[in-house]
Parts: C-alpha cells; structure tokens; sequence
C-alpha cells in the first residue's frame, strides 16, 4: 500500500502556479507551529514528528480528520475547495504516522470517498528550516499526484 520515496533523488520539481499558491498557504499556515515543536524538541526531549498532507473527493474531509485526531494532533485547512488539509502529528515516527494514514484511508473509503492522496513527511532532527519541511512535504505531494499514486501512502523521511 505504500511507495518510498529515496531522498537523495536529484531530479528537481517545477511547481506550477496552482502550486506555488498552495506552498504559499502552507508556509502561512505552518511555519510558526513547527517553529515551536523544534522548540519542543531541541528543550523538552520531544521525538520526531510526523506531517501528513491528505486530500480526498466525495468525502467531508474536514469533520473525519477532526473525529480522528489525537490531542496532541494539529488540524490544519490548507484548501477548502481541493479540499487538502495537513495534520501534524506531535512525538510519533513514520510506523505510527503510517498505521494512522491507513486507518485515515480506510475510513475516507468506508464513507465512499474516492481520489485518495495521502503524503507523510516524518522529521526526525530540526537542522532544515521549516519552509524546507514544508516544500519538501509539498513537492512529494506533488510527485505523488504526478505519478497517480491514488488510494496510496507515499512517505519520507527527513533525518
């Protein structure tokens, strides 16, 4: 069910406009919260954390997503109308985020949801700033559409 993705891939991604606004969002949006869970995990031992990026058709994304996050889980719409949303998932490395994604997926079909597109990002150290986090989670996003990697988890890991 999923695909990974090498990191050291040289091949670079041309974002196209619709694109470009999207990392516009997301860096207005996310910047400042993962500005303080480095804080978090530079001063209170905090573990990696995992992004995940999550679009879906015929589904209410927004009230599903909410239902199924934890506490410790941050919400964030990126995109009403795509609908594209991002949760950042506090202290948890890519087997949980992954478990969680594949519950996430299987609900959104459960409730006849379709186009699935689900990327994660798992951060394990804060040397890249955030904006790097950001485009990297975004350009696999995009790869992932690009190669109609629907129903998917396409995931990375940033060490």
């Amino acid at each position: 069910m999923g695909a990974r993705e090498n990191d050291n891939r040289s091949e670079g991604l041309r974002f196209n406009g619709k694109e470009i606004q999207l990392a516009v969002k997301m860096l207005d949006k996310l910047e400042a919260t993962i500005d303080i869970i480095y804080y978090l995990m530079e001063n209170e031992n905090q573990q990696a954390f995992v992004l995940m990026l999550l679009t879906a058709k015929d589904v209410d994304l927004s009230t599903l997503l909410e239902r199924e996050k934890r506490e410790t889980d941050i919400l964030f719409e990126i995109d009403q109308e795509e609908p594209l949303y991002v949760m950042l998932c506090q202290d948890t490395k890519v087997d949980g985020g992954y478990r969680f994604a594949e519950r996430l997926i299987g609900k959104i079909q459960s409730d006849e949801g379709s186009d699935v597109y689900c990327t994660e990002l798992e951060v394990r150290a804060t040397h890249y700033t955030p904006k790097q986090v950001i485009l990297k989670l975004l350009e696999t996003f995009a790869k992932s559409k690009l190669s109609n990697k629907s129903n998917e988890i396409v995931f990375r890991s940033l060490q």
